[in-house]
């Protein structure tokens, strides 16, 4: 198996396609550790709870219409969306899931940047639903 190199991530936010300015993404998954540790016990005893994941994006800004502060700045205290991304911009598959998910957009900074630097922006998104991996 190739080892994967991130270089042509695809990231759509309800519905609009966003990869070509995203700079970098990250997709967390993780299942809240409970503490079951009893009398008796001489180690921590860990228990997985409840799953949960997150989305961060960090993007080229572009305030166009239908790019992306016109799509994420509306998004802020909206209804769960659909967000997809794919490590890679060709069709999903074995070597290349796609990750599905309803979520909420936490925060958005539509500027940021110091003078002579490209505008940039960040978005975190968290569940609004669960998260699907899918490969074909």
């Amino acid at each position: 198996m190739a080892i994967a190199v991130v270089y042509d991530v695809k990231v759509t936010v309800n519905s609009v396609d966003l990869s070509d300015h995203v700079k970098s993404a990250t997709i967390n998954y993780e299942a809240e550790m409970l503490d079951a540790t009893r009398m008796g016990h001489t180690t921590r005893v860990q228990k997985p709870g409840l799953l949960n994941w997150s989305f961060s994006l960090e993007l080229e800004q572009d305030y166009a219409g239908g790019s992306v502060d016109a799509t994420l700045f509306a998004l802020i205290g909206a209804a769960a969306f659909a967000v997809v991304v794919r490590p890679t911009s060709p069709v999903k598959g074995a070597s290349n899931p796609e990750f599905t998910g309803n979520m909420v957009l936490e925060s958005y900074n539509p500027i940021a940047g110091t003078v002579g630097d490209l505008a940039m922006c960040s978005a975190s998104f968290r569940p609004g639903g669960a998260i699907a991996r899918a490969t074909a």
